[in-house]
């Protein structure tokens, strides 16, 4: 018997149909199917903000590092303003939150944590240049406040209920919710940090295939990958840290995406799920024809969804992105696809990384080798799959395999040479550390 996945999900499918159509529209725009489109990559790397241990504050080195503390993430946001642009800036209320300029942005992650999300970019080596550019500006003033920056999937030294959220409305709304209703929700937002990559897809099933074998490899990259050596100021358990903390979260909004293995799965399933699923938050500040006070355009919406919410119209792109970005899936479907399976990575390891993503889903041989590979998969057999690697670690063997062919089959040896099955690192071009002061350490 064959079990068609997403007819079990948001089985009260109480859905604006202008709300869907927007929302349809909004993922066939993301479709880059003109002759001669070179596919590009978007990487956004969070990085945890730490004190340095010559700090004037006299605080411990590597203590997490707060918005709004003396010497915090918000005097190094003022600081830099000079150097972006002023119309870029992001403001919640009274607090400056992000700031933006030609080549990418800064924004902050709810514990402090600062993000650097990169224009599109076709090489692994523009990605450094880019990158190289923004940390030239940032680390100097940084270091005037007694901070540094390392790449790590979460804290070393800080708890998470010890780290403050930044001053934004949407994160106040997610941390009493997360607070409530599971398990790591604090820990995910407050002390971890994560490297994300976007890719372009051509049509809906470019995009479907794209999302079945990016999720089928979850597990497995993120293992390849891994780079959290700590949790809550101890050694690290879990094999996938990440991964096991967005696992105990909210199953409406993380993990695979629902009916994704379903034969008639496509961009009317994902609409669906964003729109019926309850918004978690919901954001009225780019709604103008919204009946309520300035002061409460961001409140939590634990129960109602999209349809309970917005009005009887098509969408604004503010409000989609609002929408679909209180979901959380491995891969997220927006106007590209976004691949979010691994921890914060030190930039070479992240360059490693680009080049492995452009040969698994830019080279369409390898691709359809992939989706041919995984062809009648299920979600119950991601899901082994991932539970597989957590308790087995380097001895795992996800879907029967083990980890040395998937090395070798997802092109890990011709991006990083042979792999090394007795070491922590999956082979000596991952020895690039998170923290350089401590270039020792790895999660093992």
């Amino acid at each position: 018997m064959v079990i068609n996945d997403f007819e079990f999900w948001h089985q009260d499918r109480q859905v604006n149909p202008r709300h869907l159509e927007s929302i349809l529209d909004f993922h066939r725009s993301g479709i880059k199917s003109s002759p001669g489109y070179q596919p590009a990559f978007g990487v956004e790397i969070e990085h945890l903000t730490v004190r340095t241990k010559d700090n004037s504050l006299s605080a411990p080195a590597g203590q997490a590092v707060t918005y709004g503390e003396e010497h915090g993430m918000k005097d190094v946001l003022h600081d830099l303003r000079p150097l972006f642009d002023p119309d870029r800036e992001f403001w919640d209320k009274e607090s400056l939150l992000g700031l933006g300029r030609p080549g990418g942005t800064l924004s902050l992650e709810p514990g402090g944590q600062l993000e650097f999300s990169l224009d599109p970019v076709h090489t692994s080596q523009e990605l450094a240049d880019l990158y190289r550019i923004f940390r030239a500006d940032v680390d100097p003033v940084l270091a005037r406040h007694g901070i540094r920056l390392i790449t790590y999937g979460y804290q070393p030294v800080s708890k998470a209920r010890d780290i403050e959220i930044i001053p934004e409305r949407r994160y106040d709304c997610m941390n009493r919710f997360f607070g409530r209703i599971s398990s790591f929700g604090w820990n995910m937002m407050r002390a971890s940090a994560s490297t994300q990559i976007s890719i372009d897809y051509a049509s809906q099933a470019d995009a479907v295939t794209k999302m079945r074998v990016a999720t089928a490899v979850d597990p497995i990259l993120g293992f390849f990958f891994r780079n959290s050596p700590y949790f809550e100021g101890k050694k690290n358990p879990y094999p996938l840290l990440r991964q096991h903390l967005w696992g105990q979260l909210d199953q409406n909004r993380t993990g695979i995406t629902p009916g994704l293995y379903d034969d008639d799965f496509g961009f009317e399933q994902a609409a669906y799920n964003v729109l019926a699923s309850p918004l978690m938050v919901a954001d009225l500040t780019h709604t103008p024809d919204a009946d309520c006070p300035h002061d409460s355009q961001v409140f939590m919406a634990s129960f109602a969804n999209a349809a309970d919410i917005y009005p009887d119209r098509p969408l604004n792109k503010y409000e989609i992105t609002h929408i679909i970005s209180t979901h959380f899936n491995d891969v997220r479907l927006k106007n590209f696809l976004e691949l979010r399976h691994w921890d914060s990575l030190p930039i070479g390891r992240v360059a490693h990384l680009v080049d492995l993503v452009q040969g698994l889903f830019y080279n369409p041989s390898k691709l359809a080798d992939c989706s041919r590979y995984f062809s009648g998969l299920s979600r119950l057999d991601v899901e082994e799959a991932k539970l597989n690697m957590q308790v087995y670690g380097r001895q795992s063997h996800p879907y029967g395999r083990p980890l040395d062919f998937w090395w070798e089959f997802l092109g890990c040896k011709q991006v990083m040479g042979p792999y090394d099955p007795d070491s922590p690192l999956p082979s000596a071009t991952c020895a690039i550390p998170g923290d350089s002061l401590h270039p020792d350490i790895f999660q093992e």
